[in-house]
């Protein structure tokens, strides 16, 4: 049986499901949802309903977004990827992201062992796919979704009781998952994070983007740092790797500026921009989406987002520098 499933390449592992596939969600959610919201908030500010229709159409097809994301970091073959869209658009309808993500999972595993070994294959798979996926979303899907979202109201729970301690832990949390190959998106969204706790994920998470982006601009120059600032702090894994202290100066910044956004600024945010960081601009966006357009959202982007991390992170990279702690050539990224 286990050489049946390596050979229909389904080989469960915790890097395969909840790295690989949860980082495909996210492009999903990304291609979808966040995508979506950013369109129709733009379409709502300048009163363009035709953005508006357009962003509201993007969001209604994050179920199927997920599905095939997922499909698709399972290398299913065609027949399971079509059909596993509608494992991911059953699991959303009935288990929101979390539902649509284990739907998908399950779906496409199953899918994809019984692909092509029958000769009305073009019947039998997108017939096993598509009812395991339902069956999972319809069993499965609102107790995960329940689980998730206890969990995040939790954590905002917590934090409105401790904005201080508990926006050092989220910011912390949130910040080491988005530069891991983990999805800090994709845990935002599933959690349902939102308020104050979403606004200290969105300090954590951008703190490492600008702070890594900043105080490795002496080795990756102005295109290392539109690549990590507004890309990806992730271009950052391998560097860790060989030096984690490296990490240290991004991770710092987040925990001091956090307090700040749950207490004196009050920054809230949304689940789609809690996880993203700077990340495509979508936690700044996200955050004038929640807060609206106001003096203190501006403010507190520019300062919690933004400029402090970056300076804090810069500083302390230079004072590590000069203990030995951090070599020239340690922050240096491959691009392309």
């Amino acid at each position: 049986m286990m050489a049946f499933a390596a050979r229909k390449n389904v080989t469960p592992s915790v890097r395969r499901y909840a790295i690989t596939c949860l980082s495909h969600m996210a492009l999903g959610l990304f291609a979808s949802l966040i995508i979506g919201l950013i369109i129709k908030t733009i379409g709502a500010q300048m009163g363009i309903e035709f953005l508006v229709d357009m962003g509201g159409l993007a969001i209604s097809l994050m179920g199927p977004a997920i599905g095939v994301g997922v499909a698709y970091a399972l290398s299913a073959p065609p027949l399971v990827l079509f059909s596993a869209l509608v494992c991911g658009a059953a699991g959303a309808t009935l288990g929101g992201p979390a539902g649509a993500f284990v739907a998908a999972l399950i779906g496409t595993e199953v899918g994809k062992l019984v692909s092509k070994e029958t000769p009305v294959d073009i019947l039998v798979t997108p017939l096993v796919t598509i009812f395991v996926g339902y069956a999972i979303a319809a069993g499965l899907g609102p107790l995960i979704h329940a689980l998730l979202v206890g969990i995040g109201e939790t954590i905002m729970w917590a934090t409105d009781q401790q904005p201080v301690i508990m926006g050092i832990v989220v910011a912390i949390v949130m910040g080491l998952a988005l530069t891991a190959p983990i999805s800090s998106a994709a845990i935002a969204i599933m959690l349902e994070l939102k308020g104050v706790a979403a606004g200290a994920a969105t300090v954590g998470c951008a703190a490492q983007m600008v702070g890594f982006a900043a105080s490795s601009y002496r080795e990756n120059g102005i295109s290392g740092l539109l690549a990590i600032g507004i890309g990806t702090s992730m271009l950052q894994i391998a560097n860790i790797v060989k030096n984690p202290w490296i990490l240290v100066p991004p991770t710092v910044a987040g925990a001091l500026f956090a307090p700040l956004a749950t207490t004196l600024f009050a920054m809230q945010n949304n689940p789609a921009g809690a996880g993203m960081g700077t990340s495509g601009l979508v936690g700044p966006i996200m955050t004038f989406q929640t807060m609206g357009f106001t003096l203190s959202a501006v403010l507190g982007v520019l300062l919690l987002q933004i400029v402090g991390p970056a300076l804090v992170s810069l500083v302390l990279s230079e004072g590590m520098r000069k203990r030995g702690w951090i070599k020239p050539g340690d922050m240096a990224i491959h691009q392309g």
